[in-house]
């Protein structure tokens, strides 16, 4: 069966189209974590590619930042892992969330544990749809984990 020359130019456009289009809000991919840059800025390698993803969300405090950078490390780093995009910042950078894949400890959603654990606080005025990181500052404050050990309620 012949293709006709037409088809044939729509089918490559299709296809090229499909292969440079931007990654839009809800898109995810999988890959290896080969860089950990800071406790929410992480390097994803897919193939040739190595995207820079900002976790979204977050802010990790400077005076325990190394302490949180190490804890990512021990999560996601030389590991693979699924981000899903959420948007993107005025310079394109990529806000994420990042999903563990540990088959031990099952998936974790890396900045909630980040909270969870007093490692950084969740932004002002921002949550994920069911209030994860709402609820894991709450229990790290109570449980006064990291930043909130000397915290007085």
């Amino acid at each position: 069966m012949k293709i006709s020359r037409v088809t044939a130019v729509l089918l490559g456009l299709v296809t090229s189209a499909l292969i440079i289009s931007p990654a839009f809000a809800g898109d995810s991919a999988y890959g290896l974590i080969s860089e950990v840059r800071r406790a929410d800025l992480v390097v994803m390698s897919i193939r040739d590619d190595h995207l820079e993803l900002r976790l979204i969300g977050i802010d990790v405090p400077d005076d325990i930042a190394d302490r949180a950078t190490q804890y990512v490390s021990s999560l996601v780093l030389k590991k693979n892992a699924r981000m899903r995009l959420e948007g993107r910042t005025e310079s394109g950078n990529m806000l994420v969330r990042l999903f563990t894949d540990d088959p031990d400890d099952g998936i974790q959603d890396v900045a909630v544990e980040l909270v969870r654990r007093g490692l950084a606080r969740k932004q002002d005025d921002f949550d994920f749809k069911y209030g994860e990181l709402t609820e894991a500052e709450s229990e790290a404050r109570v449980e006064r984990r990291g930043l909130w050990a000397a915290a007085v309620q």
